[in-house]
């Protein structure tokens, strides 16, 4: 079997409302690639799912705090949505800091959904090609993004996807993007 994501590291940002089958199905095929993922969160402990944004969808433990975490550690990231997860993370320093100091990296990146408000906050966007769930178009657009409605837009270190209907071809695409990425951790 091939492991093309074999002694990769992965971080996936994520807090409270982040939309489940977007942190677990992209978790599990990187998982099934041979890549480790860790969830970086905003506090410890636990952070609440959420099921089409209303319904509650269980938990996911937090392995380590966004504050105490080093881009150095992780060969790529993974940022997910659901409304309120990154509604969150953008009004949070250490998150912004963090995917802000990733894109300056040059390591790959997945974002899905309204995951890109992240990278909007840490004015990340400007002179990229990507797509997002519709309701976030406009923020692209106005931070200096060029935004298209395509199932998985790969723009240089950047992978985005729309929505869950797009996970399939989203999750194929970052572990063939990370995977042709360097990896960097020792």
């Amino acid at each position: 079997m091939d492991y093309p994501l074999q002694n990769r590291k992965v971080a996936f940002v994520a807090t409270d409302g982040v939309e489940r089958v977007e942190l677990e199905q992209p978790r599990g095929a990187l998982y099934g690639a041979g890549a480790k993922s860790e969830i970086l969160s905003i506090h410890p402990g636990e952070i609440q799912a959420r099921q089409f944004d209303l319904n509650p969808a269980g938990t996911f433990p937090v392995d380590r705090l966004l504050a105490d975490a080093s881009v150095d550690d992780y060969d790529a990231l993974v940022l997910p949505g659901g409304t309120m997860n990154p509604d969150q993370l953008r009004m949070n320093n250490d998150a912004v800091a963090f995917v802000k100091a990733f894109v300056e990296s040059g390591k790959p990146i997945g974002v899905i959904c309204h995951g890109p408000w992240t990278l909007v906050e840490a004015d990340a966007v400007r002179g990229r090609r990507l797509t997002s769930w519709p309701s976030l178009r406009t923020d692209l657009r106005n931070a200096g993004a060029e935004v298209v409605d395509e199932e998985v837009v790969i723009d240089g270190q950047l992978t985005s996807s729309r929505s869950p209907a797009d996970l399939p071809a989203f999750c194929a695409a970052i572990i063939d993007q990370f995977a042709r990425a360097p990896s960097r951790v020792t």
